[in-house]
Protein backbone atom coordinates (compact mmCIF):
# COMPACT_ATOMS: atom_id res chain seq x y z
CA UNK A 1 0.00 0.00 0.00
CA UNK A 2 1.52 3.30 -0.87
CA UNK A 3 1.05 6.68 0.92
CA UNK A 4 0.74 10.03 -0.44
CA UNK A 5 1.55 12.65 1.38
CA UNK A 6 1.01 16.28 0.04
CA UNK A 7 2.39 19.85 1.46
CA UNK A 8 2.77 23.15 0.34
CA UNK A 9 -0.29 24.64 -0.32
CA UNK A 10 -1.38 28.44 0.54
CA UNK A 11 -2.89 31.70 -0.26
CA UNK A 12 -1.00 33.74 -3.10
CA UNK A 13 -2.02 36.71 -5.07
CA UNK A 14 -2.87 36.54 -8.83
CA UNK A 15 0.81 36.30 -10.69
CA UNK A 16 2.98 34.78 -8.05
CA UNK A 17 4.19 31.21 -7.44
CA UNK A 18 3.77 28.19 -4.96
CA UNK A 19 5.38 24.94 -4.85
CA UNK A 20 3.86 21.66 -3.89
CA UNK A 21 5.42 18.16 -2.64
CA UNK A 22 4.07 15.30 -2.51
CA UNK A 23 6.11 12.49 -1.10
CA UNK A 24 5.44 8.68 -1.73
CA UNK A 25 6.33 6.13 0.43
CA UNK A 26 7.69 3.77 -2.07
CA UNK A 27 8.82 3.65 -5.45
CA UNK A 28 5.91 4.84 -8.44
CA UNK A 29 5.67 4.71 -12.28
CA UNK A 30 3.65 7.27 -12.84
CA UNK A 31 2.56 10.55 -10.81
CA UNK A 32 0.43 13.22 -11.58
CA UNK A 33 -1.05 16.44 -10.08
CA UNK A 34 -4.52 16.82 -10.31
CA UNK A 35 -7.17 19.69 -9.28
CA UNK A 36 -10.87 20.12 -8.18
CA UNK A 37 -12.61 22.85 -7.64
CA UNK A 38 -15.70 22.03 -6.23
CA UNK A 39 -18.89 21.55 -7.84
CA UNK A 40 -16.56 20.37 -10.84
CA UNK A 41 -14.91 17.37 -12.04
CA UNK A 42 -11.28 16.59 -11.44
CA UNK A 43 -8.93 17.89 -13.75
CA UNK A 44 -5.57 16.07 -14.37
CA UNK A 45 -2.46 18.85 -14.26
CA UNK A 46 0.22 17.44 -15.05
CA UNK A 47 1.89 14.13 -14.63
CA UNK A 48 5.72 12.13 -15.35
CA UNK A 49 7.02 9.02 -15.56
CA UNK A 50 9.33 7.17 -14.29
CA UNK A 51 11.52 8.35 -17.30
CA UNK A 52 10.89 11.97 -16.60
CA UNK A 53 8.61 12.35 -19.39
CA UNK A 54 6.17 15.19 -18.72
CA UNK A 55 3.10 15.78 -20.04
CA UNK A 56 0.48 19.16 -18.73
CA UNK A 57 -3.29 20.06 -19.38
CA UNK A 58 -2.96 23.12 -22.15
CA UNK A 59 -3.97 25.97 -19.51
CA UNK A 60 -1.11 25.22 -17.41
CA UNK A 61 1.66 24.45 -19.92
CA UNK A 62 4.10 26.87 -19.42
CA UNK A 63 3.66 27.87 -16.12
CA UNK A 64 3.34 24.74 -14.31
CA UNK A 65 6.34 22.56 -13.95
CA UNK A 66 6.33 18.83 -12.68
CA UNK A 67 9.47 17.54 -11.35
CA UNK A 68 10.42 14.69 -9.56
CA UNK A 69 13.49 13.53 -6.43
CA UNK A 70 13.58 9.80 -7.18
CA UNK A 71 15.94 9.62 -4.26
CA UNK A 72 13.62 11.07 -2.45
CA UNK A 73 10.38 9.78 -3.81
CA UNK A 74 9.13 13.03 -3.43
CA UNK A 75 7.11 14.56 -6.70
CA UNK A 76 6.90 18.71 -6.98
CA UNK A 77 4.86 20.77 -8.86
CA UNK A 78 6.24 24.38 -9.42
CA UNK A 79 3.41 26.96 -10.49
CA UNK A 80 4.00 30.37 -11.17
CA UNK A 81 1.95 33.00 -13.18
CA UNK A 82 -1.00 31.64 -11.06
CA UNK A 83 -3.90 33.32 -11.84
CA UNK A 84 -7.84 32.92 -10.09
CA UNK A 85 -8.42 30.04 -12.02
CA UNK A 86 -6.48 28.06 -10.88
CA UNK A 87 -7.80 28.10 -7.51
CA UNK A 88 -8.33 24.83 -6.32
CA UNK A 89 -7.43 21.37 -3.93
CA UNK A 90 -4.16 20.02 -5.42
CA UNK A 91 -3.99 16.38 -5.05
CA UNK A 92 -1.22 13.85 -5.80
CA UNK A 93 -2.00 10.71 -7.86
CA UNK A 94 0.48 7.79 -8.32
CA UNK A 95 0.50 3.95 -9.72
CA UNK A 96 2.77 1.20 -8.83
CA UNK A 97 4.38 -0.61 -11.84
CA UNK A 98 3.39 -4.25 -11.29
CA UNK A 99 0.02 -4.01 -9.62
CA UNK A 100 -2.19 -4.31 -12.23
CA UNK A 101 -2.79 -6.68 -15.23
CA UNK A 102 -0.20 -6.26 -18.46
CA UNK A 103 -2.81 -4.84 -20.67
CA UNK A 104 -3.42 -1.90 -18.06
CA UNK A 105 -0.20 -0.31 -18.83
CA UNK A 106 -1.16 0.00 -22.79
CA UNK A 107 -4.26 1.12 -22.28
CA UNK A 108 -3.82 3.83 -19.55
CA UNK A 109 -0.27 5.14 -20.52
CA UNK A 110 1.39 7.87 -18.18
CA UNK A 111 -0.13 11.21 -20.17
CA UNK A 112 -2.30 13.83 -18.80
CA UNK A 113 -5.96 12.60 -19.47
CA UNK A 114 -5.13 9.16 -20.20
CA UNK A 115 -3.68 7.71 -16.92
CA UNK A 116 -5.27 6.12 -14.18
CA UNK A 117 -4.34 6.28 -10.86
CA UNK A 118 -4.48 3.36 -7.90
CA UNK A 119 -3.14 6.21 -5.14
CA UNK A 120 -4.14 9.45 -4.27
CA UNK A 121 -2.81 11.92 -1.18
CA UNK A 122 -5.19 13.62 0.96
CA UNK A 123 -5.45 16.98 -0.52
CA UNK A 124 -3.48 20.25 -0.30
CA UNK A 125 -5.37 24.04 -0.94
CA UNK A 126 -4.37 25.73 -3.25
CA UNK A 127 -6.18 30.25 -3.07
CA UNK A 128 -5.48 32.56 -5.77
CA UNK A 129 -6.44 36.25 -5.22
CA UNK A 130 -6.73 38.77 -7.63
Amino acid sequence: QLHLVESGGGSVQAGGSVRLSCEASGYTYCMAWFRQVPGMEREGVAVIDSDGKTSYVDSVRGRFTISKDNAKNTLYLEMNSLKPEDAAMYYCAAEVFGERAPSYYADYPCVVGLADFSYWGQGTQVTVSS
